[in-house]
């Protein structure tokens, strides 16, 4: 049995279809002017800090503008991550949202906690002492709670499912690479999730969900020091295969890499063609 369904199948590849237009459409028309000489090129002004001498006197246009296109695609591919996944998470769920917002009123001291306990996390990686599990740094900010300063608090959420048998999920996707201030950002947010949902703990789970990994296919062989150092990595973290599975099955990530592949084949020409020949 397929994880992917005919339909939602479909629904990805116009989606994905969709996203690589609006990319071409963004960068096929932007002019790159090749430079004529070089007292031409440096008498230039870029108010943005664009200019590139001597990447432009060897580069032709055409290229440089597919570099651009894939930068830019790169930079906005994890929001095609977050759809694909809403729209395979609503075949085998109940309910499944993108950027959700978690609304409740908590104790300020509560919700400062998860920042001192982000805080503190960090001082102990920097001292090499014992990092706190994740349920530690939960139970801190859920201690830390007090009746006389609650306030209405809002958190959005990356990914949220909420499967049938009531129990909610809440992904923060991000890059597999990231840096210290996004691994110490996404522990926080972990903690503040665990606050506002505190009623339904007991039916509630939350990750760090990286879509890929780029160091190979196994748990074992991710290499990233700055996520292994500075997020609670054993227990919040899933790669690759691990989330694809929790949203839509064994398969999932297997089929969904096929359909990247069937568009990106089907839209190649096509790309070539409106970026390098203006076609």
């Amino acid at each position: 049995m397929t994880a992917i369904s005919v339909k939602t199948r479909e629904l990805i590849k116009g989606y994905l279809e969709g996203f690589i237009q609006g990319l071409i459409d963004t960068y096929k028309d932007r002019e790159i002017i090749k430079p004529s000489t070089a007292e031409e090129y440096l008498s230039r002004i870029s108010t943005k800090g664009g200019l590139k001498p001597f990447q432009a006197a060897l580069i032709p246009p055409e290229i440089i503008r597919i570099n651009e296109f894939e930068r830019g695609l790169s930079t906005r591919l994890g929001s095609t991550f977050e759809e694909c996944a809403r729209l395979i998470a609503l075949e085998h769920h109940q309910d499944a949202r993108r950027s959700y917002d978690i609304e409740e009123k908590v104790s300020l001291a509560a919700f400062a906690e998860a920042e001192r306990q982000k805080e503190y996390y960090e001082s102990v990686v920097k001292a090499g002492k014992s990092k706190p599990s994740l349920e530690e740094m939960v139970t801190a900010v859920l201690n830390a709670q007090r009746t006389d300063d609650l306030e209405t608090k809002k958190v959005r959420v990356d990914l949220y499912i909420l499967t049938f048998d009531g129990t909610e999920l809440l992904f923060e996707i991000k890059s597999p690479k990231p840096n210290k201030g996004q691994c110490l950002e996404v522990t926080q947010r972990l903690l503040r999730f665990n606050l506002l949902r505190e009623k339904n703990r007991q039916n509630l789970k939350t990750y760090y969900a990286m879509p890929y990994n780029p160091y190979g296919t196994t748990r074992t062989s991710y290499k990233h020091s700055l996520a292994l150092q500075y997020t609670p990595f054993k227990e919040a973290v899933i790669i690759g295969n691990e989330f694809w599975s929790i949203v839509g099955g064994e398969s999932t990530y297997e089929e969904l890499l096929e359909i990247y592949l069937e568009v990106g084949c089907e839209k190649s020409k096509y790309m070539l063609d409106a970026l390098a020949f203006g076609f």
